[in-house]
């Protein structure tokens, strides 16, 4: 879970579980970083080269992946992924423009259909008037009792070619207008799958930015020390493991009594504990056995955010489980540090959710926790990072819902 001051190692964490995941024990060398620029040859564009590099440097990020977590390769991983990302951009970039290059073109062929379309009317409007002032010279000739045979043929053979030149323009007009309108239709497509282009572009880009200051983050806090990454690594893969532990129900435990709803069951542990490294609260809902969103559970209140992610909405009925509810440190589900893999992987691209809500009192003083319904409260522990993390269990009986709340003193 996110701990109210991230250590820096966190975010190289689906690295190392990537690693853990593979199930093979032989793997392919690395691609070197100068193979994957230099790939490119001269008849590919930039489009067809970008996804070349984009395929190598996957290529590189797999074979790291492979190798034991130590520091340095988890630095060429995390420079691996940056350059991934900036491909990733610079494809996108190389699409936009394609896209921008298929719209001008589109928009330069509509016009000329345009221009042909106008004309193609204006033919068949005088091919119409002069059918019809031929169609009415035919019985005026009859009627002026004209002998000449070889005139009426003659008049009626220009009048029969009048007729299929007419309908060939006709034909053709209808042909122009329906090209026109699937031109038009085209570029209104291209021009939705430009800002879809442009919108995911500003995306990569931001997410290119973050991974970059991650990376000088771990860089600065690591200072090139073997020894003191190995340390933190362990202590995190421990918080992890215990945390899925007490929610699978494999803590020591034991039940103390009955709470009503309001009542205090535990306090804040203040400051750094058990694998975690500074003051805050994880609050869980758990029914039968799934885990579930505490937002949809905690009444809405006026909360001060201190998470990556931003404002959400609170919808249901329960009291908070924090005095002055609440400066909350990180939600539930995919967050932003649950994306980049910080809580283990269900396989390669597939990272784990935060399960619950970390959060403090608005009153830093405040470490008070409460129950938020009444039922039977356990106490539970469980072996992490060399000491054992605390937390508590309120079993409600009117339901099979149980809340945890972990990182406390009671």
């Amino acid at each position: 879970m996110k701990i109210t001051r991230q250590i820096a190692f966190l975010w190289v964490l689906p690295i190392l579980l990537g690693a853990l995941w593979v199930r093979s024990t032989t793997f392919a060398t690395p691609v070197g970083a100068d193979d994957c620029l230099s790939i490119c040859s001269s008849d590919d564009d930039d489009l067809a080269c970008n996804k070349k590099k984009k395929s190598c440097w996957e290529q590189k990020i797999d074979a790291t992946q492979a190798q034991a977590a130590t520091l340095t390769s988890t630095i060429n991983l995390l420079n691996g992924q940056i350059s991934l990302q900036q491909l990733q951009v610079d494809l996108t970039f190389a699409e936009i423009n394609q896209l921008e290059g298929e719209v001008t073109e589109l928009s330069e062929r509509i016009k000329g259909l345009g221009y042909s379309l106008d004309r193609l009317s204006t033919v068949l409007i005088e091919r119409v008037q002069a059918q019809y002032k031929q169609s009415r010279m035919i019985p005026s000739l009859q009627l002026l009792g004209s002998n000449s045979l070889e005139s009426i043929f003659t008049n009626m053979k220009y009048l029969s070619l009048a007729q299929k030149q007419t309908a060939d323009v006709m034909a053709r007009t209808e042909n122009q207008r329906l090209e026109y309108d699937d031109q038009k239709l085209l570029k209104e497509e291209k021009q939705d799958q430009l800002e879809v282009k442009k919108i995911s572009l500003e995306g990569l880009r931001v997410s290119l930015q973050v991974q970059k200051n991650d990376q000088q983050y771990f860089l600065s806090e690591t200072k090139n020390n073997e020894a003191k990454y190995q340390s933190e690594l362990a202590k995190t893969l421990a918080e992890l493991q215990a945390i899925q532990s007490i929610i699978a129900g494999q803590g020591s435990e034991t039940k103390v009594r009955s709470v009503s709803q309001g009542e205090k069951i535990a306090t804040i542990i203040a400051g750094a504990s058990a694998c975690s490294t500074g003051t805050h609260l994880h609050f869980e809902v758990v029914k039968d056995g799934s885990h579930r969103d505490p937002a949809g559970y905690l009444k809405s209140a006026s909360i001060a955010w201190s998470n990556g992610d931003g404002p959400f909405g609170f919808s249901g009925g329960w009291d908070w489980p924090v005095n002055n509810a609440a400066r909350i440190t990180q939600g539930y589900g995919m967050t932003q540090y649950a994306r980049v893999g910080n809580y283990g992987w269900n396989g390669p691209n597939n990272p784990n959710p935060h399960t619950g809500i970390d959060m403090v009192s608005k009153t830093s003083s405040d470490r008070t926790i409460k129950a938020v319904r009444e039922g039977d409260l356990y106490r539970g522990s469980i072996a992490c990072g060399g000491g054992l993390l605390r937390y508590v269990k309120v079993d409600h009986k009117d339901d099979s819902e149980d809340t945890y709340y972990l990182h406390v003193n009671y």
